[in-house]
């Protein structure tokens, strides 16, 4: 199909892959627009905005290109036809991957900085080791 998506169709994708609705700072929906965002395992945050209301306009050539493209989807069209139509996801290479869970940022300094850890010792624990190699070098008595 290439005909441009509408603002309705837009956010049956969104909902289809399983993006995250954005709130505002309030913790209440937007008025003027629909954001959604879609964190990836690289780190990447994938955000787009849909205009309320969410109805059957079609969007024009150039902002169809754009929400389509990799600041928003980042998909073909192809895809996002397949995932709003037939409920076929998009192939991201980093969906079969988990997103490692980072360590809190002052964990890892007083690892490096007061254990003496490596950041190549550092990078392949998990949390519960993090946590034990920190307790271990509280434990120790100070000179």
């Amino acid at each position: 199909m290439s005909r441009p998506g509408s603002r309705r169709e837009h956010r049956k994708f969104c909902d289809t892959e399983g993006w995250s609705l954005v709130r505002n700072a309030r913790g209440k929906a937007v008025r003027h627009h629909v954001g959604y965002e879609l964190p990836l395992a690289d780190g990447r945050v994938l955000r787009t905005r849909i205009s309320r209301p969410a109805n059957n306009e079609r969007y024009g050539p150039a902002l169809w290109a754009a929400v389509l493209g990799p600041a928003q989807l980042d998909v073909t069209e192809a895809e996002f036809w397949a995932c709003g139509q037939d409920g076929v996801l998009p192939v991201r290479a980093d969906r079969a991957v988990a997103p490692p869970r980072a360590l809190p940022a002052d964990l890892v300094h007083q690892l490096l900085h007061g254990v003496g850890l490596t950041e190549a010792e550092v990078a392949p624990l998990s949390l519960a080791e993090a946590l034990e190699r920190l307790n271990e070098w509280w434990s120790q008595p100070r000179e």
